[in-house]
C-alpha cells in the first residue's frame, strides 16, 4: 500500500484514536511534562523492558538525578547500581555518556533537535525522535514494535509485522500521522498504546479496539502470520543471566571483590569466564592489578 493511499483512506482515524487514549491511555509520569530529560530516560530504560519494572527505578533516579548535570556529576559505579535489575545495563553508561555531553554541551538541557539528539553518545534512531516527538510535541513518525504490529495488521491486513524495514516502516507511519505537531505526537503515543493495551501479539482485544470497524485484518478475516519465525529471546541459562549475576555481586559490594566471590555465582567456568570477559570489555567492570574486580571507578 502506497504512501499515497494511506493518506487518502486514514485507515486509524485520527479523531477515534485520540479520544480512545485520552480515555483509556495509561497515566505514566513520562507522559506529564517532565521535560526532555525526564523523557530520555524513560525512553532508555523502556527498551526491550516492560513499564511495570522501569516505572519505580523512573522514579528513583528522577529523585536522585533531576537533571544531566545530576547524573553526569555521579560516579559509573552509581549509576551502574541505581539500574538495578533493568537488565541490559550497558544502557546506564550509555545515558550517562549521553548526560556528560548535553551538560557540557548543550546547557544542561535534552536537544529537541532529532539530528542533534542523534550527535549524542549511545543515543539511537528510534529514541532521538521519541523525545522529539513526546518532549518536544514534534510530528515524526516514532517505530517501536507495538507501532509496526498495528500497521501491518489495520493497515495491511497481515497477522503481524515482518521483518523490520526503516524506510517502509518510517513511510507507513509518517503516512499515518495528522499534519500538526502537537496532535501528530499525541497520535504517535495512541499507537504506541494500541499495541501495547489491545493489540498485543499473542492474544489482541479485538472487541476493545478503537478502529476495529476500519481494521484491514479483520476485514481480511484475521489471517495467522505467514513470514520468517520470530526468534524467541530466552533468558534463563543465557550470558544475558550469568552477566547479571556477575554484577549483582559487585553491586552488593562497597568495593573490590576477589576472583571466588565472583566464580560462585555460575556452575558453568567457560560460560561465567566469556561473560565477565564481556563486562570488562563493556566498561561495566574494572579489574584492579591485584586481580581483583569492581564496578567502574571502584578498582582504585
Amino acid at each position: 500500500m502506497t504512501t499515497s493511499v494511506l493518506r487518502t483512506e486514514n485507515p486509524l482515524g485520527w479523531d477515534t484514536m485520540l479520544d480512545w487514549f485520552d480515555s483509556v491511555g495509561r497515566d505514566l509520569p513520562w507522559r506529564h511534562p517532565v521535560g526532555g530529560w525526564g523523557v530520555l530516560v524513560s525512553e532508555i530504560m523502556l527498551q526491550q523492558t516492560p513499564v511495570v519494572r522501569v516505572l519505580p527505578i523512573w522514579q528513583e533516579w528522577m529523585a536522585r538525578w533531576p537533571k544531566p548535570s545530576d547524573l553526569a556529576a555521579a560516579s559509573q559505579a552509581d549509576v551502574v547500581r541505581a539500574w538495578g535489575k533493568l537488565g541490559y545495563p550497558r544502557r546506564a553508561l550509555r545515558l550517562h555518556a549521553a548526560a556528560t555531553e548535553i551538560a557540557a554541551n548543550h546547557g544542561d538541557t535534552v536537544p529537541s533537535d532529532v539530528d542533534t539528539l542523534l550527535a549524542l553518545p549511545g543515543i539511537g534512531a528510534y529514541t532521538a525522535r521519541a523525545v522529539a516527538a513526546f518532549a518536544y510535541g514534534k510530528r515524526c513518525p516514532v517505530v517501536d514494535t507495538n507501532v509496526r504490529r498495528v500497521v501491518a495488521r489495520a493497515v495491511h491486513g497481515a497477522g503481524d509485522a515482518g521483518p523490520p524495514s526503516n524506510t517502509r516502516d518510517m513511510a507507513d507511519v509518517e503516512a499515518l500521522l495528522p499534519p500538526d505537531d502537537p496532535t501528530a505526537s499525541r497520535y504517535s503515543a495512541a499507537l504506541m498504546e494500541l499495541g501495547a493495551l489491545v493489540c498485543t501479539a499473542r492474544t489482541p482485544r479485538c472487541a476493545d479496539c478503537p478502529v476495529y470497524d476500519t481494521c484491514a485484518w479483520q476485514h481480511a478475516g484475521r489471517p495467522a502470520y505467514n513470514g520468517p519465525a520470530k526468534q524467541v529471546q530466552k533468558f534463563a541459562g543465557t550470558d544475558r543471566q550469568v552477566r547479571g549475576k556477575l554484577l549483582d555481586v559487585l553491586r552488593a559490594s562497597s568495593g573490590p571483590v576477589e576472583r571466588s566471590a565472583l566464580d560462585v555465582v555460575w556452575h558453568d567456568a567457560g560460560q561465567r569466564d566469556r561473560c565477565l570477559h564481556s563486562l570488562l570489555v563493556d566498561g561495566l567492570v574494572e579489574q584492579t592489578k591485584d586481580d581483583l574486580f569492581a564496578l567502574p571507578g571502584e578498582a582504585g
